[in-house]
């Protein structure tokens, strides 16, 4: 299976109808690679597709919520575990029935 991308300035771009034919691919190698793609419409920059973790792998982004969970985290232990106040529920369950 062979794409064609054109690397330009550092990042790869292919056209629309390419992408079009091929999303699938395209989508998997972004996916697994972690940069992003630049789609261009008739030669010029159009939209640029990249993974919603911004590449960063997953088991980077776990290291970071633990570290906040441990103690000297920014997260305070007792805080974290203390049920919220029945007042605030109440109010809170309100808010839920009506979004408006």
């Amino acid at each position: 299976m062979v794409m064609t991308m054109v690397k330009l300035g550092g990042m790869k771009t292919v056209s629309k109808s390419r992408l079009k034919a091929r999303m699938l691919e395209y989508f998997r190698e972004i996916e697994a690679t972690g940069e992003p793609l630049i789609v261009t419409d008739r030669g010029r920059e159009a939209l640029e597709i990249r993974p919603v973790n911004g590449g960063q792998p997953d088991a980077e982004i776990l290291a970071e919520l633990r570290a906040l969970a441990k103690p000297g985290g920014d997260i305070d232990e007792g805080e974290a575990l203390e049920p919220l106040p029945s007042d605030l529920w109440e109010a809170q369950r309100e808010d839920d029935r009506n979004p408006w």
